[in-house]
């Protein structure tokens, strides 16, 4: 069994040492990796990143429609709809905040005019958070 293991690292380090051998001979600065192998990159895998303007509270169901199909992060300017009509505004953000829970997806604030959304993959940063503070506690507490 050991004569095994021993042949088994024989066959990875030897494999490893020729394509540092390979990789020293082209005596460039860098390396181009394609695609792994057996998998091509494909058109339909890849993640889009869609600018949407809301002027209307209809303007919500594309929104809603691409973050379902699970491939689009939403960047939604509300600010044509904020200046028009806040209600409408405060009913859409409802709608897509609890679209955004139904997919298990990330929604925030960006600036005052833009809202990005973000399917169940991708989570939105928000910065550190603060660190809870404990209150101080009185020497004549005991």
């Amino acid at each position: 069994m050991r004569d095994f293991f021993l042949q088994l690292k024989e066959k990875f380090v030897g494999s490893a040492e020729m394509e540092m051998d390979e990789m020293e001979e082209t005596n460039s600065e860098y390396v181009e990796l394609g695609a792994p192998k057996g998998r091509t990159p494909d058109k339909d895998s890849k993640v889009v990143v869609r600018p949407f303007v809301m002027e209307d509270f209809e303007d919500i169901k594309p929104v809603l429609d691409s973050l379902r199909q699970g491939k689009t992060i939403a960047l939604i300017n509300i600010k044509p709809l904020k200046e028009k009509d806040i209600v409408e505004l405060k009913r859409a953000i409802n709608k897509l905040r609890k679209t955004c829970d139904a997919i298990d997806g990330d929604i925030a604030g960006l600036g005052e005019d833009y809202v990005v959304a973000a399917p169940y993959f991708a989570r939105i940063y928000r910065g550190a958070k603060p660190k809870s503070a404990v209150p101080a506690q009185d020497p004549s507490m005991g």
